[in-house]
């Protein structure tokens, strides 16, 4: 089974909405592996967003993640990565369409509320920078005969 990064920024966890996030991935039929509520340093969300350090909102990206409370999960299942960034929706909410987390509860993107890797290198390299192999669990989960159709 594939599995992907996902972080509830400051501005989500502010806002009170990590159980309509964690909701939507969970009724789409995927299974949160790990979790954690961590307040990053900044040099650790340098660490995060390293692929964008040449870009002229870094620094104000970094202060942003670094600024309160994240909620960091894996999530397992599959197609994951994939429709785990159509559920969130365009970086821009002013583009996500409705439906979509953004789309329903950010307006701007200097707080579009949640973090999703973009691709399978990605999101093992974000789930081994935020967590350690013994944080991730792995489990059968009851439900997975009627997601999947196996009996």
């Amino acid at each position: 089974m594939e599995r992907t990064f996902i972080a509830i920024k400051p501005d989500g966890v502010q806002r009170g909405l990590i159980a309509e996030i964690l909701s939507r991935f969970e009724r789409k039929g995927f299974k949160l592996v790990a979790i954690k509520i961590v307040v990053p340093s900044k040099d650790f969300a340098q660490k995060h967003y390293h692929d964008l350090k040449e870009r002229p909102f870094f620094n104000g990206l970094c202060d942003f993640l670094s600024s309160g409370p994240v909620v960091a999960m894996v999530w397992e299942g599959e197609g994951v990565i994939k429709y785990g960034r159509k559920l969130i929706g365009a970086t821009d909410p002013q583009k996500s369409e409705p439906g979509t987390i953004r789309g329903d509860l950010a307006v701007v993107v200097g707080r579009n509320i949640i973090h999703g890797s973009d691709g399978p290198e990605t999101a093992k390299d974000e789930i081994n920078l935020w967590f350690k192999p013994e944080e991730l669990v792995n489990y059968s989960s009851n439900a997975e005969k009627w997601i999947y159709g196996v009996n």
